[in-house]
């Protein structure tokens, strides 16, 4: 729906950003290309129509969306720079406005639009953008309630080709809380809308991840799971049909594809993914099982007209299925919420004739009772779009879990309890709920009770826990590991890698933040090397290799006392520890044994002291009739090769 309005070309917004080119006009706002004058960048600027200006309600939550929205950096998402409030034309004209990043490209539906159905490594590649923009944002607390392609820019810049993102965070929330809006407002595309949307408005994470599932289904098949003649049709089959498998339109596509689109769109919310961030984890476990890579996104060109506009998301008015245009994939018509419009026809047995008075008469009480029913259903249709469909969050926040749960349920709204650590606020205690209190909420609407866990405390981490599963323990519980390699020990119980013990101990009480020390083992404690000094070479061997080492011949050497052959040393010495499986060098003894000499003649002592390696020093000669009574070293005497042997001869 588009509509002729004001031009806001050539002004200049809070005496900062130039508005040049319009890009899109809706019904609720307009989007130009503009540039920050202060830092000289080119941006994108939507002006929200007057109408919003004058709503407070609109005015809070427009600014508090657009400060989360500012919050999220991702680059999936489309950032927000600035918000603020035109009154260059005077105060009777202000206008809200948003300041954004400019997408140089076009949008997902141009590219379904120019190829139809993508193929499925273009498809992935595109969804993992989307889903890793909505995973942000469902970490930082938003939900974007209105993922179509539409919503889906791409632009250039990306490494390998053009770069996926994700708009208009927080608008949609923002808009659903004007009251210039319909009471029974619902905000979303009919053919993306979760069932919870189309029934009870609700609209939470789940929603955006069942949203997401449509979307995958489109870019798979090239048209989306249900259309039909009227909005309410479509509506309706979102809530009472289950979304077929997108290979029963493409056939051939894998079944891991067909899963992934039935688990997110399942009509419980409980039964899909929680969140974006879940549905991501599985998407990265399915791809990586098919194997399938990253393509390069082109980038479409996109008409004037068709540039992304989150006002095409149309508010959904209370009507007679008469009323009803086709609903089709990129807009919405009127849709009840209860089908409970039509009376059904009776039929009334004809059986005898009445007189005209009694005709009459019961002509006019059925006259006096559809007037009742007329002015009592004026009435309620009055209060409904007064505001009977909306009511305050109440202020639950220091309650206990189990009273906060009954004061939202008694205020007609449903609570969804997410639990976190707190150093402050006691175990079981509510910390915030999101929205937070004053805000209006639809009824029945979720609201996020968020309830303390009290002060994080050290997990308990068993012995022999791999590293990183220790690691993710002490991070889930909003503790910061750290490992000091310095600091690991030796274990002979645990294994290698494995955590040996925590510091501080386990079950210790901490502040959100602290350290947490890991002691990892660096497996048992290396064997020492053993004595084998005075073994032969071959003992000393077997003992080495018994112990792990790997022993060889490092060479011979004289050491006193120890007998030729036998092992003098090694190398690295006895007792030392350098790790199992290390070369360990085996010296051995060449000593010589002085060999006995006495009573031989000096010449004869002589000759064997020579075959010995020893040599000889007579103190009287070695004339042909003596010989040795005595001689130095002993014989016996183990000594180094070459040592001379002194004898003591007569005559």
């Amino acid at each position: 729906m588009t509509s002729t309005g004001p031009s806001f070309a050539g002004t200049l917004l809070d005496r900062r950003y130039r508005v040049d080119g319009l890009l899109a006009r809706g019904g609720m706002s307009a989007v130009y290309r503009g540039v920050d004058t202060r830092l000289d960048r080119p941006v994108a600027i939507k002006i929200m129509d007057s109408r919003f200006a004058d709503d407070r309600t609109f005015v809070d939550r427009f600014e508090n969306e657009a400060r989360s929205a500012a919050r999220l950096h991702h680059p999936n998402v489309v950032a927000v720079h600035d918000q603020g409030f035109d009154t260059s034309a005077g105060p009777e004209s202000k206008r809200a406005f948003l300041v954004m990043e400019l997408v140089d490209g076009g949008t997902l539906r141009d590219l379904l639009d120019q190829r139809g159905a993508l193929d499925v490594p273009l498809a992935l590649t595109v969804f993992e953008s989307v889903l890793s923009a909505l995973a942000a944002a469902h970490a930082a607390g938003l939900v974007h309630r209105d993922v179509k392609p539409e919503n889906v820019l791409i632009g250039r810049g990306g490494d390998a080709g053009g770069v996926a993102k994700v708009g208009d965070f927080g608008l949609v929330r923002a808009v659903a809380g004007s009251s210039t809006t319909s009471a029974d407002v619902i905000l979303g595309t009919v053919a993306y809308l979760s069932p919870e949307q189309v029934t009870s408005g609700s609209a939470g994470a789940p929603g955006d991840v069942y949203s997401a599932g449509i979307l995958l289904y489109e870019m798979l098949t090239g048209r989306v799971p249900y259309s039909g003649d009227t909005a309410l049709s479509v509506a309706y089959r979102h809530v009472n049909d289950d979304v077929p498998a997108p290979s029963r339109e493409v056939p051939g596509l894998p079944p891991a594809l067909d899963e992934l689109v039935l688990r997110a769109t399942r009509r419980d919310p409980n039964a899909r993914p929680a969140d974006a961030g879940a549905f991501l984890a599985e998407f990265a476990r399915v791809r990586e099982e098919l194997g399938i890579a990253r393509v390069p996104i082109p980038v479409p060109s996109a008409p004037v007209e068709e540039q992304p506009d989150v006002e095409r998301t149309m508010p959904v008015m209370p009507t007679v299925p008469a009323a009803h245009g086709a609903g089709g994939p990129r807009g919405t018509q009127a849709l009840p919420r209860d089908p409970r419009y039509a009376a059904p026809a009776s039929a009334y047995p004809d059986t005898e004739p009445e007189a005209p008075a009694a005709r009459s008469g019961l002509w006019t009480a059925l006259w006096v009772l559809v007037g009742l029913l007329l002015v009592g259903g004026i009435a309620t249709g009055v209060w409904w779009f007064m505001g009977g469909r909306w009511v305050e969050v109440p202020k639950v926040v220091g309650m206990e879990q189990q009273r906060a749960e009954q004061v939202l349920r008694q205020a007609e709204l449903t609570p969804v309890v997410t639990e976190e650590r707190h150093n402050t606020t006691p175990s079981g205690t509510v910390i915030r709920t999101e929205p937070e209190n004053g805000s209006r909420a639809l009824r029945g609407e979720q609201i996020t009770v968020v309830v303390s866990l009290g002060r994080p405390v050290v997990p308990d981490i068993a012995p022999g826990t791999p590293l990183n599963h220790a690691e993710q323990a002490i991070r889930d519980m909003q503790l910061t590991p750290k490992h000091d390699p310095a600091a690991d020990e030796y274990s002979a119980e645990v294994p290698k890698g494995t955590v040996v013990r925590v510091q501080p101990r386990p079950g210790s009480q901490a502040n959100l933040g602290d350290q947490v020390t890991l002691i990892v083992s660096k497996g048992p404690p290396p064997t020492p090397v053993p004595q084998v000094t005075g073994m032969s070479k071959q003992e000393a061997f077997q003992a080495l290799r018994e112990a792990g080492f790997e022993p060889f011949e490092a060479g011979e050497e004289f050491a006193e006392g120890v007998p030729a052959g036998q092992v003098t040393r090694t190398d690295p010495q006895a007792g030392a520890t350098p790790g199992n499986g290390q070369r360990v060098g085996v010296y051995v003894s060449n000593a010589v044994e002085v060999p006995v000499v006495i009573g031989q003649p000096t010449d004869r002592a002589v000759r064997i002291l020579s075959r010995a390696g020893l040599s000889a020093d007579a103190d009287s000669g070695t004339g042909r009739f003596s010989f040795v009574v005595g001689q130095d070293p002993s014989p016996g005497t183990f000594v180094a090769r070459g040592t001379t042997v002194h004898l003591e001869v007569i005559p």
